[in-house]
């Protein structure tokens, strides 16, 4: 499999436009996330070393930091997302001629399945850490670029709820019922801070613009 993080823009663009299912939407998540942390170093950045913002340097360095690991972890989960979509349709493969062949074939994609949701999981917790990042570069970073800020955050939110998504999909294939259910309480707490996040930094970018 290709190792989509040393193509190009285009090139990975041109593999996500394509007919293959991988790249696919969960790897769009990541790299969308990706992009937010790097707006969020961009901010964080751009505030320091600026004589005006010296009380809050320390603050901005490790935003910096921070967003950066994010933006590598994001982005080694753009490869991890498309290795296991490729591993599950593997287990669909698998023969079935036997009863033994059928069982063995149920368990591998019910594993397969539960790890398909659970990167999609990882992407969104990721992206809701940027998303995070990014509100408080918004609240403390230098305002002229505060609309990067904004543009990390909503980066960052459209992957968490599209990681959630992705998480939803995968759990219909999963017959763990008690296993679905912690899934099920998990995204739904991802969604809602990212939701109050995504309500807090636009009010303060709005304010500061107004």
């Amino acid at each position: 499999m290709n190792d989509f993080m040393k193509l190009n823009c285009d090139e990975f663009l041109e593999r996500l436009a394509s007919k293959e299912p991988v790249p696919g939407g969960g790897g769009a998540a990541a790299l969308g996330g990706a992009i937010g942390a790097a707006l969020t170093s961009m901010v964080a950045n751009l505030t320091v070393g600026k004589e005006k913002f010296l009380s809050v340097e320390g603050e901005m360095i490790r935003l910096a930091a921070a967003s950066k690991y994010l933006r590598k972890e994001l982005l080694q989960l753009v490869q991890e997302d498309a290795s296991v979509f490729e591993a599950f349709m593997k287990c669909y493969k698998m023969p079935k001629a036997t009863d033994l062949e059928k069982e063995l074939r149920q368990v591998k994609i019910q594993e397969a399945a539960k790890m398909a949701a659970e990167i999609p999981l990882k992407i969104g917790e990721k992206a809701l850490a940027v998303l995070l990042l990014a509100a408080e570069a918004a609240e403390l970073g230098n305002p002229a670029v505060i609309t990067d800020a904004a543009v990390a955050a909503l980066m960052a939110r459209a992957a968490v709820r599209s990681a959630v998504y992705n998480v939803k999909i995968n759990l219909n294939l999963i017959s763990d019922q008690d296993y679905c259910s912690v899934l099920v309480e998990r995204i739904a707490a991802l969604e809602q801070e990212a939701l109050s996040a995504e309500k807090n930094i636009l009010e303060h970018t709005d304010k500061v613009l107004s």
